[in-house]
């Protein structure tokens, strides 16, 4: 398995999407964002978080580990090729710990937070074969916010992407704090501040980088580019 992580807005979705078309032997599953997008109480949760997120952040946080915990098992059997948006992971060290920072959580509530995260980590996942970082500007991961116009997000400061920014860099770049199994966990960086989603030679230049970053993993390795089957 494969993680594509990334800030908001940075073009995930988009370039799982489309690394599919140019690499279709690999299977994926996006980012169940409806999940904390839907309206609950006239507001979706993602707008309430934003605008509240003292009162909201435990809530958003546990909802999406558990969200991510369901969709990670649900996969586990898939094709050791199978692509994620986003994963457990960057949910505690990206999000979860930007909150803990901000004073965003209670003392008891990241307590709480903290023994299912711990629970989780121990019982429930293997590392990934690799993260595919895909990197922004977050002044660019703004702009496409702006332009993509999705629900519970218009209220999101670029002060919050620069801070989400930071904790990618840390998570997947100089791997503070993590776990000792993902330190291992190669990375795979992609700068994506330049047009990609209607750049076909963009496009097809970051899968190339992705495809051959697989074929170093151990085995299985990624068959021949635009082969379906294993021979």
């Amino acid at each position: 398995m494969y993680i594509v992580e990334g800030n908001i807005g940075v073009g995930k979705s988009t370039f799982i999407t489309l690394l599919h078309r140019h690499l279709p032997f690999i299977s994926y599953s996006l980012e169940p964002v409806d999940t904390w997008a839907n309206q609950a109480y006239g507001k979706s949760l993602l707008e309430q978080f934003y605008n509240d997120p003292h009162r909201w952040a435990y809530t958003i946080e546990t909802l999406a580990m558990l969200c991510r915990s369901r969709d990670y098992l649900n996969t586990k059997n898939h094709s050791p090729h199978h692509f994620m948006e986003r994963s457990l992971y960057s949910g505690h060290y990206c999000f979860a710990l930007n909150g803990k920072a901000e004073g965003y959580f209670s003392q008891l509530e990241w307590d709480v937070y903290m023994q299912w995260v711990e629970f989780i980590f121990a019982h429930k996942t293997t590392a990934p074969s690799g993260f595919i970082y895909l990197q922004a500007d977050p002044a660019t991961c703004h702009q496409r916010i702006a332009k993509r116009s999705r629900t519970g997000e218009s209220s999101i400061p670029l002060t919050y992407l620069e801070k989400i920014h930071y904790w990618h860099e840390q998570f997947l770049l100089k791997k503070a704090g993590v776990t000792p199994e993902l330190k291992t966990v190669p990375v795979l960086t992609l700068t994506v501040d330049a047009d990609f989603a209607h750049n076909p030679t963009r496009m097809q230049e970051l899968a190339d980088k992705v495809q051959a970053f697989m074929q170093a993993q151990p085995l299985p390795q990624a068959p021949e580019k635009n082969i379906l089957t294993w021979s």
